[in-house]
Formats: structure tokens, sequence, C-alpha cells
């Protein structure tokens, strides 16, 4: 269960710096006196950084995913064996005692 909610914060983490890397990034190059050229090529950059980050997150949060519908099915097959089980109890008792 730790591993699910480290992957999730992890997740929200990947996805919180993007959007922040972003917003810095833009008013960076707003408020910037570089030449058109320079601002191009950082543009660029941070383009391609961003799709690389997206990217990412989106690997992160799939396998994330992946993980808690696997541990779902774990916890609700063992749920369902035990169900089983005490079924199984219930009717060799009362087919045990003899009616009268």
């Amino acid at each position: 269960m730790n591993k699910l909610v480290a992957s999730t914060f992890l997740s929200l983490a990947l996805v919180g710096g993007t959007v922040g890397v972003a917003i810095a990034q833009s008013a960076d190059t707003s408020a910037s006196t570089t030449t058109q050229t320079q601002a191009d090529t950082s543009d660029k950059g941070m383009g391609h950084d961003l799709k690389q980050a997206g990217k990412s997150t989106g690997r992160a949060a799939k396998k994330g995913a992946r993980k808690t519908k696997r541990t779902t099915k774990k916890i609700v097959h063992k749920g369902a064996s035990k169900t089983r089980q005490g079924a199984e109890k219930v009717e060799d008792k009362t087919e045990a005692t003899p009616q009268q």
C-alpha cells in the first residue's frame, strides 16, 4: 500500500513540477531582453522538456494505475477465497448434524 501512495504522490509531484516549470519559463522568456532567435531556441528546448516531462508523468501514472488494479484484484480474490472457505465450513456443519 505504501508503494501505491508513493507512486501517486510522485505522479502528482511530477505534474505540479511540470506546470511550475512551464509558468516560470513563460514568465522568464516574456521578461527577457534577448534577441528573437535566442528566445526561439529557448522555447524549442522548453517545449521538448515539457514533452518529455509529460511522457514521464504519463508513464508513472500508468504504472501506478496498473499496480492499483493488480493489488485490488489480489485483495478481492483473497476475500472471495475466504468467503468460499467459510461457506464450505457452514455446509459441512449443517450436513453433519443429524436431522430429527
